[in-house]
């Protein structure tokens, strides 16, 4: 599987740019030859943690990824997208596979750190390219057991959408503390870990990106340096 991760600089209720900036890297990876393409979490119109402002996320969201699909329609490969969602009354802290212009299945975060966000209960694995992933968001990281969760479901490959998008000093403090986590899932589950995150400034945020591949002896394969925008490919091998 030839895998890519995105490290953009976070875009905030702003659908227009949202989608040319998720098309832009969507393009580029597909050209580089990527099957399975990882943006960070909440991506799409970015993240909070207040319940106000993620649910008018949310709402918005149905019309916006409406338009994703549609213009993703033609891309051969598959992108895993973070966004807040509203279903059947409750919000949810979502990963969305969309693959050939349709959304083919949906993570919910299982332990959300947002005001108002349902944990979601499911553990989905998908079959990609040789390989079968699942996925865990950014927090679900500090918790071993919902990586052992994955792999008991059959998972060999563990996808994290991070967005540490978080006041300075919070920042500065989990700038190796994530590192940390991403090398620890991959050495107690033993599989290969990927993680796709923001970088840059937001009012008193900051966030320095961590965007990695990290292999299941807990060696990093590749990185987007921290602080720059971009992204990284790597050759996963098949699964054994």
């Amino acid at each position: 599987m030839r895998l890519a991760i995105i490290q953009p600089r976070a875009v905030y209720d702003d659908p227009a740019a949202t989608i040319a900036v998720t098309l832009e890297h969507w393009r580029a990876a597909s050209a580089l030859g990527a099957r399975l393409i990882l943006f960070p979490e909440a991506w799409l119109l970015g993240h909070a943690y207040d319940a106000p402002v993620i649910h008018a996320r949310a709402a918005s969201m149905p019309p916006l990824l409406e338009r994703l699909c549609d213009a993703s329609r033609a891309l051969p490969a598959t992108a895993i997208v973070g966004a807040f969602e509203a279903i059947d009354g409750w919000i949810f802290n979502n990963a969305l596979i969309i693959e050939a212009g349709r959304i083919k299945g949906r993570y919910a975060k299982s332990h959300p750190n947002e005001d108002g966000v349902t944990p979601g209960v499911a553990m989905p694995v998908f079959d990609g390219d040789g390989r079968r992933y699942a996925i865990n968001i950014c927090n679900d990281a500090n918790h071993p057991a919902t990586a052992a969760r994955a792999v008991a479901a059959g998972a060999d490959l563990l996808l994290y959408p991070l967005n540490n998008m978080l006041p300075a000093t919070v920042a500065e403090r989990w700038r190796s503390r994530s590192v940390d986590n991403l090398v620890d899932r991959a050495r107690e589950t033993g599989c290969w870990i990927a993680s796709s995150d923001v970088t840059g400034e937001a009012g008193e945020r900051v966030a320095f990106g961590c965007t990695m591949i990290v292999r299941p002896d807990g060696t990093i394969a590749t990185r987007v340096p921290e602080g720059e925008v971009g992204m990284a490919i790597h050759d996963l091998p098949l699964a054994s």
